[in-house]
Formats: C-alpha cells, structure tokens, sequence
C-alpha cells in the first residue's frame, strides 16, 4: 500500500476513526471492489422477501442499508471530489434517517439496488483512481469536520465494512 494513501490524524473527524482503523494499510482500492460481490453474496441469502425486513423494530430494512450504502458512497465521492479539485467551502452534512425514509428503497425492486450500488461502485474506484497522487492529502470540510481525499476513500471502504458486519450478524 502507498504511504502517501494513508489518512493521518487530524484528516477527519474522530466519528469516523473506526471505519479508518479496521482498514488501515490495506489494499482500498481492491476492498472497494472486493465489496461488490460481498453485498450481492449476503443479498443472494437474503432474498427479496427478508430485505424488505428490519431485524428488529424501528430499524432499517436491508434494502434500505444497502440504499444507505450507495447514497453514503454518492455523498462522500462527491466530497471527494469537490476537496480534490480545491474547494474551500465547507461541505454539508446529511440527514441519513430521512436519505433512507426519502429513499423508499423498499419499493425497488433488490436486484436494481444492487445494480445501482455496484454501478456507483465503479465509478467511485474509477475517479479516485484517476486522481493525481498530490490531491490525495488535500484537506477540505465536511460537516464541519477536517476531511482528506485519502480519509474518505478509507471511510467510504470501511463504512461498508461496517454495514456488511451487520447485515451478516443481524440480517442473516
């Protein structure tokens, strides 16, 4: 793994230090990837029928963690991004509860959530792929937290991570 990838403290805000240190000195790129055929797996054991399902009462349902996953990596690519490219203004934060309520991902047919996810998924490597190696320590705002383009690639790849464990422990 690249040194200069790796995110340093004070790149973001200390939320996200779980998601950054399950990962930390691994292959993100290839974990980006890796995690497409991860989620279609636990989807595949799923079904259709137990992803309209939470686990437990007031919950989200699977699909709406995955709906979850995909508008997360949107947003924080999009940060990414704007960081990448120099942006000075603090970025917003979002709403994750009414993203999903919005989102009524339980309407969607499964296997069109898990195209969109995967889709966005390429796309998400794609960019950060052809970023040029300087941006990657650019440090922007997010919510009013410090955010490095290296520290959203690894929280991207280790917010999946988390909601992977989830589904995994309390969905299957």
């Amino acid at each position: 793994m690249n040194e200069q990838l790796i995110p340093r403290e004070g790149e973001y805000g200390s939320y996200y230090e779980g998601y950054i240190s399950s990962i930390k000195g691994q292959d993100i790129p290839a974990i980006l990837l890796s995690q497409i055929e991860e989620v279609r797996k636990v989807f595949e054991k799923l079904g259709d029928l137990k992803s309209n399902l939470p686990y437990s009462e007031g919950k989200w349902s699977a699909k709406e963690v995955l709906g979850h996953m995909t508008d997360t990596d949107r947003i924080m690519s999009y940060r990414a991004l704007c960081i990448a490219r120099g942006e000075k203004i603090s970025l917003p934060g979002f709403d994750q509860d009414e993203y999903v309520l919005q989102g009524k991902f339980n309407e969607i047919p499964l296997n069109h959530l898990l195209e969109e996810f995967e889709m966005s998924r390429y796309a998400l490597v794609s960019m950060f792929k052809n970023f040029p190696l300087s941006v990657y320590s650019n440090i922007g705002l997010a919510n009013n937290y410090p955010a490095s383009v290296r520290a959203i690639l690894y929280i991207i790849t280790g917010h999946t991570l988390h909601h992977l464990q989830i589904l995994k422990e309390r969905y299957l």
